[in-house]
């Protein structure tokens, strides 16, 4: 059997003992490459005959995976080595967003260290159809969509939108589902986390942390492509805006 190749997840926690390291490689016998390797052993993600193979992230292959993110770094003067170009775009997003990676890396382990990632059980679409999850890893993403999916913040979460006297539609692009499909639609919403967990860190949702989404633009907050984030319901909007703005100017262009 083969050793499946790094998930964003693994990469996450490698990317960020590395830049820890002042952006240096880790040798095989340093204890924090030990320790990672036990780390990467735990996480919920590979399957049981995965993780009983002895080389599968082997205080070995950490320390390897380490060089590569050093040697393919854009301050090393050296020649780099080959890896995959899931690591790439995990050099890039520690080099562009060091802090909210690092952020990413400590509620990993924080999830795990408390044991409650591993009582979560895997959600739909924290992997998209294409087989990519968030930049982040889908093990943040898994923890979201969880609480998301919470019927009872959902419902508190309603019941505030209503106390308040707002209307009960999507706050990206306004859509009113009891407009459209009157009583079948009323009392009918999504929620979506404003700050992602990769932002906030492990901490209890509050309803402030939650936005009223449609299905449209909750499924666009949570599709990803690689090296991208989530996005939160403002970043849509705001692409919604510009998308708007291109179609009239295309528009106004064709007439």
């Amino acid at each position: 059997m083969r050793i499946p190749a790094w998930t964003e997840d693994e990469l996450v926690l490698a990317g960020a003992l590395v830049v820890k390291n002042a952006w240096r490689e880790l040798r095989t016998s340093d204890p924090r490459v030990h320790e990672l390797s036990d780390l990467l052993r735990s996480l919920p993600i590979h399957r049981s005959d995965v993780l009983a193979l002895p080389s599968f992230r082997s205080p070995d292959s950490v320390s390897r995976k380490t060089t590569d993110f050093m040697t393919n770094h854009q301050s090393y003067p050296g020649k780099a080595t080959r890896c995959g170009k899931p690591t790439l775009v995990m050099i890039d997003a520690f080099t562009e967003r060091e802090a909210v990676m690092l952020q990413a890396a400590k509620t990993i382990e924080e999830g795990i260290g408390s044991g409650e990632l591993h009582r979560i059980p895997p959600q739909p679409d924290e992997v998209d159809e294409t087989g990519v999850s968030a930049v982040e890893g889908r093990l943040l993403a898994r923890w979201a969509l969880s609480r998301e999916r919470n019927s009872k913040l959902r419902a508190q979460k309603i019941a505030r939108v209503r106390q308040d006297g707002g209307p009960l539609r999507c706050e990206v692009c306004d859509f009113d589902f009891a407009r459209t499909y009157g009583d079948l639609g009323d009392g009918y919403i999504e929620v979506h986390h404003v700050t992602p967990l990769h932002v906030s860190g492990n901490r209890e949702t509050a309803l402030d942390d939650l936005a009223c989404v449609c299905a449209n633009c909750h499924r666009m907050c949570h599709r990803t492509r690689p090296g991208e984030s989530w996005r939160t319901p403002a970043s849509l909007r705001e692409l919604l805006a510009t998308v708007g703005s291109e179609a009239w100017i295309l528009d106004q262009a064709s007439s």
